[in-house]
C-alpha cells in the first residue's frame, strides 16, 4: 500500500513525510494507538504533539485523523513523521475494514446486522448458529456492545488478530450502526458506507424506530440513512421485517421477509418458527417467548436459512441459545428480576409490556429505569412519553440518574432529569427518583414482595446493576 494512494483513498492530506515512518512497511494491521506496534496504522479522531511522538516512538506506519491539535502537525513535521488529515475519519475507518477483510478474509461469507433494535440479539445468535455448525466465525457484537462500532479501526484490528491467531474465517457477522456521528454530527450514509466495505452476502434490517436525537431528528430521517443499505447490497439477500411499514418501504433486488403477523410470506411466527408453510422450530425450543425477541430469532433464522444453512442445525442453534448479558434477563427468582438494555422508546415499550405480561392476580410491576445521561432533552422525552403509553395500575416507576455509577460521558443534567419529571407530572403518574443507582436498587428490592417483579431497564447508567445487586443479595 503506498502511502500517496491511501491519503488519496479516504480524501485525506499528508502532513510531515510522504513516506512510511523510517522505512516501517505497513504490517496489515490497522488499530488504536495504545495497541499500536511497529509497523502499524493508526486511527484517531483527533491527536495532539504528545500524541504523535508516542506513534513516532513506536515506529508505526503513520497515522491517519480529522482533529489533529495543540501541536500535532507541528510535531510532525519536526520528527518527519507522516500524519494524514481527512475532513470525514469515516473514511479512514471504512478504508481499513475494506483493505482488512479484502486481504485477511477475502474467501468468507459476510453478513451485516443494521436497524434500530435488536442488532446485538440478532448478531450473537446468527454467530452462534454459525459456530455450533462448525464453522469458523467473528462477530464484532458483545455483550457490552464494546466492539459493535465502527467509527475507529478497532473491528479492522480485531479480524487482523482473529485470522493470525485462529486461521481463516468462515463467516464475519458484523452489527453496523444505523445512525452513526461524533461530536453531535451526524456521519452520513455510515451504515451504507460500512455496509459497502464489508461487501456482505446478507443484509438483516431489523427494524427502524427513533433513537440518537441530535444526530437525527425524525424517523424519516433514520429512513434515509437505512435506505441505502439495500443499494450496496446489490444482488445480495436483504432480510426484512415485513411488520415494519418503513422496513416495507425499503427498495432490495432480493429480498428475504419475515412476519409475526402474515402468514403469506416464507417464514413467520405463529405457535413455533414456519417455515414454507413446514413448523421448523417447536415454540418450547425457542429461548425466549416474548415478542420482540422472536422478532430478533426470525431476522436471525431467515438469514441462516439465505446462507443456506441446514434447518435441523438452525434448529439446534436455535434451542441451545443462551442470551446476551442485559437481554431480558432474569437475575433472580424471588421477587423476579429481570435486566433490560431497553434505551430508546421502542426498546422501553416493548420490554415494558412483555413484563407486564408476566403479571398475576396481585403481583406488582417495579419498573426501575435509568434517565440516558448527556444523551439530550429529546431521547428522554421520548423515553419518557413511552413509559407513559405502557405503564398500568398494576406498575410502580423508579427513577435513577446513577450519579454514582456513571462516568462524565454520561452524567445526566438537571435538563434531562427535569424533563421526566415534568412529563410524568403532567400526566400525574407516581414516581421516585434516586441519585444514586445502588440507593435505588437497595429500596426497590426492599419494597417488593417475592411474588413481584422488578425490571430494570436503561442504557449506561444500568449497566453495573447485576453487579450491585449480587453484592446486595449475598450480603
Amino acid at each position: 500500500m503506498n502511502i500517496n494512494d491511501l491519503a488519496n483513498s479516504i480524501e485525506g492530506k499528508i502532513v510531515g513525510s510522504d513516506d512510511y515512518y523510517q522505512n516501517q512497511e505497513f504490517t496489515g494491521r490497522f488499530t488504536l494507538l495504545n495497541d499500536s506496534s511497529t509497523g502499524d496504522i493508526v486511527i484517531r479522531h483527533w491527536i495532539n504533539g504528545k500524541g504523535i511522538e508516542i506513534a513516532a516512538d513506536k515506529k508505526i506506519s503513520c497515522l491517519i485523523t480529522q482533529n489533529p491539535k495543540d501541536g500535532a502537525v507541528e510535531t510532525a513535521d519536526r520528527l518527519n513523521f507522516p500524519l494524514i488529515v481527512t475532513d470525514k475519519i469515516e473514511l479512514a475507518n471504512a478504508y481499513a475494514l475494506k483493505w482488512t477483510i479484502n486481504n485477511y478474509s477475502p474467501d468468507s461469507t459476510n453478513i451485516i446486522i443494521t436497524g434500530t433494535n435488536g442488532k446485538s440479539t440478532t448478531s450473537h445468535l446468527i454467530y452462534h448458529i454459525l459456530d455450533n455448525a462448525g464453522f469458523k466465525v467473528f462477530t464484532n457484537t458483545d455483550s457490552e456492545s464494546e466492539f459493535n462500532t465502527l467509527i475507529d479501526p478497532m473491528v479492522s484490528k480485531m479480524i487482523s488478530d482473529e485470522v493470525k491467531n485462529k486461521g481463516d474465517l468462515d463467516y464475519l457477522v458484523v452489527e453496523v450502526s444505523e445512525v452513526q456521528g461524533w461530536l453531535d454530527k451526524l456521519m452520513k450514509n455510515h451504515a451504507a458506507l460500512m455496509s459497502d466495505a464489508i461487501s456482505p452476502d446478507v443484509a438483516v434490517i431489523t427494524n427502524i424506530a427513533m433513537d440518537h436525537i441530535g444526530l437525527v431528528n425524525s424517523v424519516e430521517d433514520v429512513f434515509n440513512e437505512i435506505s441505502k443499505v439495500p443499494d450496496v447490497l446489490g444482488d445480495g439477500i436483504c432480510i426484512l421485517n415485513y411488520d415494519d411499514e418503513l422496513v416495507r418501504k425499503l427498495n432490495s433486488n432480493n429480498s428475504f421477509y419475515w412476519s409475526m403477523t402474515n402468514h403469506d410470506v416464507d417464514l413467520y411466527f405463529d405457535d413455533g418458527i414456519y417455515y414454507e408453510g413446514d413448523r421448523i422450530i417447536d415454540f418450547d425450543d425457542l429461548p425466549f417467548s416474548s415478542n420482540h425477541f422472536i422478532q430478533n430469532i426470525l431476522s436471525a433464522v431467515g438469514a441462516c436459512i439465505s446462507l443456506g444453512i441446514d434447518l435441523d442445525s438452525i434448529k439446534h442453534g436455535v434451542k441451545s441459545y443462551t442470551a446476551l448479558n442485559r437481554r431480558f434477563m432474569k437475575l433472580h427468582d424471588k421477587p423476579l428480576i429481570i435486566d433490560d438494555f431497553a434505551h430508546n422508546p421502542d426498546g422501553i415499550k416493548n420490554t415494558v409490556n412483555e413484563s407486564i405480561k408476566l403479571l398475576k392476580d396481585n403481583q406488582t410491576l417495579f419498573v426501575v429505569c435509568s434517565i440516558r445521561g448527556s444523551r439530550g432533552v429529546e431521547i428522554n422525552k421520548l423515553n419518557v412519553n413511552a413509559l407513559v403509553d405502557v405503564l398500568n395500575d398494576d406498575c410502580k416507576l423508579i427513577l435513577s440518574s446513577s450519579n454514582d455509577v456513571v462516568d462524565n460521558l454520561n452524567y445526566v443534567s438537571d435538563d434531562e432529569r427535569n424533563i421526566f419529571f415534568n412529563v410524568l407530572d403532567k400526566n400525574n403518574i407516581d414516581y421516585k427518583h434516586f441519585d444514586n443507582l445502588k440507593e435505588c436498587l437497595f429500596e426497590t428490592y426492599n419494597s417488593a414482595n417475592d411474588n413481584d417483579i422488578i425490571l430494570l431497564i436503561g442504557a449506561q447508567g444500568m449497566d453495573l446493576a447485576g453487579f450491585i445487586l449480587d453484592k446486595l443479595l449475598s450480603a
